[in-house]
């Protein structure tokens, strides 16, 4: 699914316009009747209290057709007009003029002692500022959000939270509209998915509000959320005819004396993951548990018993996957400058030898193109520096990334893949993979789809989703707290076998029109 820039939004609004001989105020008397069979289906007709506040611009216009339609089918709507300038939007003011032939008259706000007293059960719908903003509300408007965040009751808000930039993070972390649902139009905003802007969001929708789908399909967007839709098309079937080497030959490097446990995490994440052949090299110490946790893979011993000390092999692997377990010590650093220098074979870098290439940067000069780089937070900032909030890391990972031509995956709630100018979100996982092993299954997992021939960009964005599906499924079973590392690997068959499974369909709601 595209996510667009707030500037390709205002575009496809423009289209939409020109290419249906409408008005911006019929596309808004649309866009908010959508809003308004969003929440009669949900409501029907419930007497229960609903406040609409009202920007001046066009979210407030918004809120005064959604408050305009509610007051038409009966409910009890009290709607606030937050006058925090003397200019107002064309639409808006056409459709303040429409409320108040219903002999309503919204109230002004213009200061903290005109806010309306809000119950814990009633309804706040937030049409106060939408992506046009671009510096921090008034003091006494940031007062009335907290204020409304403080009431505790249901919050829905008009295409994004009030307070949320849609190119960068909000100056006041408390002048911001926490949702319990975002009525997003047409397509989610990124946003909704970086830790340090996502937490004002509890749940979001899309509202399709009609905009022109040529130039919807047709614009190329910077940033792409992919789901199971998204990666179904990359799924390569198995042929009838084919061998274990027609899936390539996974090898992976890591453990030392205490820390075996990720390399047989991920050896058997990329036997799960599809490829023919694994093989782990790891130091000696490791070689019984190895053996005996993974039969299916293959094992390749280190002279050193306590951690590794030479990397040599005589196999020819596919793709390498490294990093995770090693430790940094001196003699590791020295062998796996070697390995650098000597390896032919496509690279995906974890944990360790993501810190080993933060502690001697001039190695990044020796990684091939497109070899993946899978850090967590912490590795992500010894890598690239401190960030100043979200949308610095990605602009600082852009640039990394475009500068050593290299993959990388931020991983994380949404984790994001990286490559180029591009970013791909993903939608799938949740809290209970916040758990020790969850990204030495995630390497293996990339590891095991390049062996079988998936390029590394895919294989990076299909081994994500597939991993948080994992996720997904087993929590069912297990719970937020329970879930482990060998669970996922557990769940990577239900999370292929997911992709060819048909959603249930929710029952049809008849449109409100019809309804009333």
């Amino acid at each position: 699914m595209k996510i667009f820039s707030a500037e390709q939004i205002y575009e496809a609004d423009k289209i939409t316009i020109e290419k249906n001989g409408i008005t911006s105020t019929d596309l808004m008397e649309h866009a908010a009747t959508q809003l308004f069979n969003w929440m009669h289906a949900r409501l029907q007709g419930a007497p229960v209290k609903i406040h609409i506040f009202c920007g001046i611009g066009n979210n407030g216009g918004d809120g005064l057709v959604l408050g305009r339609h509610m007051l038409h089918h009966g409910y009890n709507v009290h709607m606030y007009v937050v006058n925090f300038s003397d200019k107002r939007s064309k639409d808006f003011l056409i459709n303040y003029d429409r409320v108040k032939e219903f002999k309503v008259w919204p109230k002004l706000l213009t200061c903290r002692e005109d806010f309306p007293e809000i119950g814990r059960e009633d309804i706040v719908v937030d049409a106060i500022f939408g992506i046009g903003l671009n510096r921090a509300p008034l003091d006494w408007v940031k007062d009335l959000m907290k204020y409304i965040n403080a009431a505790g009751a249901f919050t829905v808000s008009v295409d994004v939270p009030s307070g949320l930039y849609p190119n960068s993070a909000p100056e006041d972390p408390e002048a911001v509209i926490m949702a319990n649902v975002v009525l997003t139009f047409q397509a989610p905003k990124i946003s909704f998915f970086l830790p340090g802007t996502g937490r004002y969001i509890q749940q979001w929708e899309i509202i399709d509000i009609g905009l022109d789908p040529e130039y919807l399909a047709t614009v190329p967007v910077e940033i792409e959320l992919i789901g199971k839709y998204e990666v179904l098309p990359m799924y390569v079937p198995r042929e009838k005819y084919a061998h274990k080497g027609t899936y390539g030959h996974g090898l992976i490097i890591g453990g030392s004396h205490g820390k075996i446990g990720a390399v047989v995490l991920a050896s058997s994440a990329c036997l799960r993951s599809g490829a023919g052949l694994v093989t782990a090299y790891m130091p000696s110490c490791g070689y019984e548990i190895l053996q005996t946790s993974v039969p299916e893979a293959m094992v390749i011993t280190d002279t050193e018993e306590r951690h590794i000390s030479n990397i040599t092999y005589e196999i020819q692997p596919t793709v390498v996957g490294l990093g995770i377990g090693m430790g940094t010590d001196d003699e590791t650093i020295k062998t796996f400058e070697a390995f650098l220098k000597a390896n032919k074979a496509p690279l995906v870098i974890d944990a360790d030898g993501l810190n080993m290439l933060a502690k001697k940067k001039a190695l990044l000069k020796l990684l091939a193109p497109n070899t993946v780089l899978t850090p967590h937070p912490g590795e992500l900032e010894r890598l690239i520096g401190e960030w100043t909030d979200d949308f610095d890391k990605i602009a600082k990972t852009k640039a990394f990334a475009q500068k050593h031509q290299v993959i990388v995956l931020i991983k994380g709630a949404n984790s994001i893949t990286v490559a180029g100018d591009k970013l791909f979100v993903n939608s799938s996982g949740n809290p209970g993979m916040a758990t020790a092993g969850s990204g030495d299954v995630l390497l293996g997992m990339i590891t095991g789809f390049i062996a079988q021939g998936y390029p590394p960009l895919q294989a990076t964005i299909f081994a994500t989703y597939l991993h948080g599906r994992a996720g997904d499924l087993s929590v069912n079973d297990f719970g937020y707290q329970a879930l482990i590392a060998s669970d996922l690997i557990h769940g990577i068959g239900d999370a292929f076998l997911d992709l060819f499974k048909r959603p249930e369909e929710p029952p049809q709601q008849a449109p409100a029109e019809e309804q009333a």
